[in-house]
């Protein structure tokens, strides 16, 4: 082989690399590939499918970088964890899988070469890694790519940020591999997101929205389940009907799919034999972290991850089954108008979920100065990502009609269907409350409604005890921009008579 004529290199081949491979290889480009266990990259270029490809593969690092045209572009899909370097790596203390690759790469390519990274990155660690790599004349990219196997096969959702000089570089293999949606099914699901760790941040706000959809939806199916006692054949009429309205969502399709998939070997429900012991990659609980660090209440997803913990206690909750004792009542009401009442409490907190999201997109934007525009984000995940749902063209209208709209509750389409949901959301929690079916998102998402809505809430006496304690000051309505002031409360106190 000559060199020079791959248009980009991928280290990584885990299930995601090989199927970017492939896909990159059907839009055109030549990829050369490297694995650190050489097996594993010889068999994935004698596949079948990779053998028609334009795709070669080598046994070192050098090689692909020599193969590589100017300027050189190098993505990085390492699985966390794995040791990928010589144990001498020093560059950064402690140094990750993704650092000693990165510290390998700058002793090869040139000045202005590109470095890609793909994988569940930290934001943070994106920002550090491109500073330093810009200090040293390369190019860095932190990219989200979200859609699983089958959206990095043939379509993902990707989001980009980084070094923004390295996106021409890019853009034609990344808009060409990615999802696409619109009436012609031409608008690429990618598009640049914004400098250093922007790309990371949106992919980490994507898979914290994730949690909290699933779990709605988990609690909107256990209502059903054990409030109306519907069958899962039931359940899949249901979620079918869902999925043609305001629903219409890769997530509700898919629960409407599991309903009706039988176990090989029992012939049974395969959902009931599953055990009920949820697991998590990390995302969500990063979200939920930095929302706090930055004063964002994305208290929907922040729920989501602890009930994911709840559920993770299963011998604990087994135990505690045997001696707390609950309602466990049967829903006794109209079936069927309680089926629409939850279809619309569901709809009603998706909405607060995402504008929690954005909420916390903007606050992040303005503290790290990215300048993120969001209306085009909202596009990106219409497509080749797990939370693609039609919903989400409303929400880029909404950025399209105020690009400064501070919260999606007060766009008039999203106003307008939480106040129509309102009395059946309500009913639902009430609902859930006398069944003794626990709700946390459902809950959570009327609280942060009702707590959005409230010009005034008891944050005042909070700020009282806190001045009480510790002297740590308030500020008074009656007297705007003065202050702060404190107060002596013991001698405040009300004498005796």
């Amino acid at each position: 082989m000559e060199n020079q004529k791959c248009d980009i290199g991928l280290i990584g081949l885990a299930v995601m690399g090989q199927n970017l491979v492939l896909n990159m290889a059907d839009h055109g480009s030549t990829v050369a590939v490297y694995n650190r266990t050489t097996s594993k990259m010889t068999e994935f270029v004698e596949k079948e499918e990779t053998k028609s490809k334009t795709v070669i593969g080598f046994e070192k690092l050098e090689d692909l970088v020599a193969s590589l045209k100017a300027p050189r572009k190098v993505m990085l899909m390492i699985k966390s964890g794995e040791p990928v370097a010589a144990p001498e790596a020093k560059l950064y203390p402690e140094q990750s899988p993704v650092d000693a690759v990165i510290e390998q790469l700058t002793k090869l390519l040139d000045p202005g070469d590109l470095i890609i990274d793909g994988g569940n990155t930290h934001f943070a660690e994106t920002e550090r890694r491109t500073r330093y790599l810009e200090s040293q004349g390369f190019l860095f990219i932190g990219t989200g790519v979200s859609g699983g196997e089958e959206g990095a096969r043939f379509g993902p959702s990707i989001m980009p940020g980084g070094s923004e000089a390295a996106w021409p570089l890019v853009k034609d293999i990344f808009q060409g591999i990615s999802a696409k949606v619109g009436p012609n099914d031409d608008i690429p699901c990618c598009e640049w997101v914004g400098p250093r760790g922007a790309g990371h941040y949106v992919k980490m706000v994507h898979n914290g929205i994730e949690y909290g959809d699933m779990q709605l939806i988990c609690e909107a199916y256990w209502l059903l389940k054990n409030g109306l006692g519907l069958t899962n054949d039931e359940l899949y009429d249901v979620f079918a009907e869902w999925n043609k309205g305001d629903l219409d969502s890769y997530l509700i399709e898919i629960t409407r799919d599991i309903f009706s998939a039988k176990d090989p070997e029992t012939g049974g429900d395969l959902v009931d034999l599953i055990l009920d012991t949820a697991g998590a990659k990390g995302t969500g609980k990063w979200m939920s972290q930095l929302a706090l660090d930055i004063g964002a209440p994305s208290m929907l997803v922040t729920e989501a991850v602890y009930a994911r913990s709840l559920s993770a206690m299963k011998d604990a909750r087994v135990r505690a089954s045997q001696q707390l004792t609950g309602p466990g009542d049967k829903y006794e009401g109209d079936k069927k108008e309680f089926i629409e009442q939850v279809r619309q409490a569901l709809y009603a907190s998706k909405i607060c979920s995402y504008a929690q999201g954005f909420v916390q997109l903007m606050a992040a934007s303005q503290e790290m100065k990215w300048n993120l525009d969001f209306g085009p984000i909202s596009l990106l995940w219409r497509g080749g990502c797990i939370i693609r749902a039609v919903f989400l063209q409303r929400i880029k209208e909404a950025f399209d009609k105020d690009p400064q709209l501070e919260n999606l509750l007060l766009d008039p389409y999203f106003n307008e269907a939480v106040t129509k949901a309102q009395p059946a959301w309500r009913n639902v929690v009430k609902t859930a409350i006398d069944l003794g079916v626990p709700t946390p998102a459902f809950s959570t998402a009327l609280a942060y409604y009702d707590g959005y809505r409230s010009d005034r809430l008891p944050a005042n006496l909070l700020q009282a005890q806190r001045d009480y304690f510790g002297a740590h000051t308030y500020h008074r309505v009656d007297k705007p921009g003065e202050g702060p002031f404190h107060s002596e409360w013991l001698e405040l106190r009300r004498k005796p008579a």
